[in-house]
């Protein structure tokens, strides 16, 4: 099994980035999301919740110009979900293009566009 940093750190040993650099930017991300005391756990050691903050740290690494997140506070407590509220919204304000998949109506009020879908058409 991976450490935390490691499996945060995969996508760019596949874009060829240093050692250094990778665990620089792994460890980078994962203190924006509150996971900066369980850099060498493994998956198995943390909670549904902090699996779900390693996997958004994975998806934001590369530094994606479009971040597409499907119900990503969805099994997070309202501080660490509001966390990643402000990192999205952080990022948007930085140009990238964020797309939330949610049932969540308070997350999706963070949006500047909501479009909804109900019985597979678009409504709005």
């Amino acid at each position: 099994h991976l450490t935390v940093v490691d499996n945060v750190a995969l996508p760019l040993v596949y874009r060829g980035v240093n050692d250094n650099e990778r665990t620089l930017l792994a460890k980078e991300i994962l203190a924006q999301l509150g996971l900066s005391n369980h850099f060498e756990h493994r998956s198995n050691e943390l909670s549904g919740g902090q699996q779900q903050r390693v996997a958004i740290a994975r998806a934001l690494v590369t530094n994606p110009e479009v971040i597409l997140a499907d119900e990503p506070t969805g099994n997070l407590d309202s501080k660490s979900g509001a966390e990643v509220v402000n990192l999205f919204n952080q990022l948007n304000a930085q140009g990238k293009i964020v797309v939330t998949i949610t049932h969540d109506t308070d997350l999706a009020k963070h949006a500047k566009r909501v479009v909804e879908i109900h019985d597979g058409k678009i409504s709005n």
